[in-house]
């Protein structure tokens, strides 16, 4: 095959050999890192709005930490079931289709968002988006899993899951400046707008794209989609295998430390800290710079090494360390920022193998639904994070408890995956 032509699996080729050599292909991580960079400004908007006094004033919720907590809970909840239940739409359908339908809809909902001026509508339009992007880790994961062979799909997927730092590090300082210089309404018009080169850029590079080849049987069938029936005894054979379920409750583990870090680390740097918001805006970014650099280090070790289990465990013994350290500095924020950037450093070596992993252990015909309830219960999860955080807040008067919380997940995360490591 030819760098131009569409990067297909060639019939009667198996789904592990991957398409042939091509630079064409790596334009896809390229539009998935997109997509979750857009995805990452949608999520974290609300957790630089919550330490916002107009936003607080404008919803009625001065001094209501639970509640604001909530906005995010109520996301990731939502945002959870949805990867579970709706991630299988990957297998069924067209993974590209299912795509555009997300970023669509998220447009048209952070839109609405700025409109809003009652605390359950917010609420409810922060559930309705968690629905919107819940399918789209499962749908990047089983695009990157038809197109690339095993000895790349750590680099290919690190290239989209970059996106999870990148968002926070741009997402951040960016939020913060439009809240700054026209108001928090605007904030959710300026992501809105974001979407519509990003939905450019995905046609462009998935116009002739080819992801429907699933598994040796189909790849001579001009079928578009799977048989229910076919479908259904895949996913129990899925469901009884013991190392999936060990692997989901790593990511539930993995999760909760990157939303407790996403949903209050600007709290945590303005009230704790007592770090003004220009400021906090720069020592936000700085965690996850060293997260993405995380990324690339895990990505490229994993994929030359191949020893997926053994970098995930690694990577939580590390975020967990890096904790501890955060929690013994009190005099020097430079030092204390260093401490959580080294945390999020190593949670980040893990990003790039925890669906590498997941690709190596699970079936190529039912990637997208053990993508989905993989994604769907680290989310469901990691969605109590935020508002036991914002209750421990309330109860104590700082995060020190929070920060214990996510240190807590961060070694059971590097427990879990032992009976795993000389497997996988």
């Amino acid at each position: 095959m030819s760098d131009t032509a569409a990067p297909a699996l060639t019939a009667g080729a198996s789904p592990d050999a991957g398409p042939s050599s091509g630079a064409r292909r790596w334009l896809v991580p390229l539009a998935l890192l997109a997509c979750v960079i857009l995805s990452f400004f949608d999520k974290i908007s609300v957790a630089v709005l919550i330490s916002s006094p107009a936003f607080q004033a404008d919803l009625g919720l001065e001094g209501e930490s639970t509640r604001l907590g909530l906005l995010m809970t109520g996301f990731l909840l939502s945002y959870g079931a949805s990867s579970m239940f709706l991630g299988f739409l990957g297998d069924i359908f067209s993974p590209r289709s299912c795509l555009y339908g997300m970023l669509i809809l998220t447009a048209s909902i952070m839109a609405v968002m700025g409109f809003v001026d009652d605390f359950g509508l917010m609420l409810g339009l922060r559930v309705l988006l968690g629905i919107a992007e819940g399918p789209m880790f499962a749908v990047a994961y089983t695009i990157v899993k038809r197109l690339f062979p095993p000895r790349e799909q750590a680099r290919a997927t690190m290239l989209w899951l970059l996106g999870t730092p990148i968002g926070a590090t741009l997402g951040f300082p960016f939020t913060i400046w439009v809240v700054e210089q026209f108001g928090w309404r605007a904030s959710f018009f300026a992501i809105a707008l974001l979407t519509l080169p990003v939905m450019l850029l995905v046609y462009l590079v998935f116009r002739r794209l080819d992801v429907s080849t699933r598994s040796p049987a189909l790849q001579h069938s001009d079928q578009s989609h799977v048989p229910l029936s076919s479908h259904k005894v895949a996913t129990g054979r899925l469901l009884k295998r013991w190392s999936f379920w060990a692997m989901c409750l790593f990511n539930v583990a993995f999760l909760a430390y990157l939303w407790g870090l996403n949903s209050w680390l600007p709290t945590y740097l303005v009230q704790d800290k007592g770090i003004d918001l220009d400021q906090a805006g720069i020592f936000s970014s700085l965690p996850f710079i060293a997260m993405l650099l995380g990324e690339v280090i895990g990505a490229v070790a994993s994929d030359r090494f191949d020893r997926r289990a053994l970098m995930c465990s690694i990577a939580m013994l590390g975020a967990g360390l890096g904790l501890a350290l955060v929690l013994s500095i009190e005099d020097s924020n430079w030092a204390m920022i260093a401490a959580m950037s080294f945390s999020a450093a190593m949670w980040g070596v893990g990003a790039p193998n925890v669906f590498a992993l997941l690709a190596k252990a699970t079936p190529s015909d039912v990637s997208a639904t053990a993508g989905g309830i993989f994604n769907g219960l680290g989310n469901l999860s990691g969605a109590l994070v935020p508002v036991l955080i914002g209750a421990l807040i309330v109860a104590t008067g700082d995060m020190t408890a929070g920060l214990m919380l996510m240190m807590a997940m961060a070694f059971l995360g590097a427990v879990v995956l032992l009976p795993l490591i000389r497997r996988y």
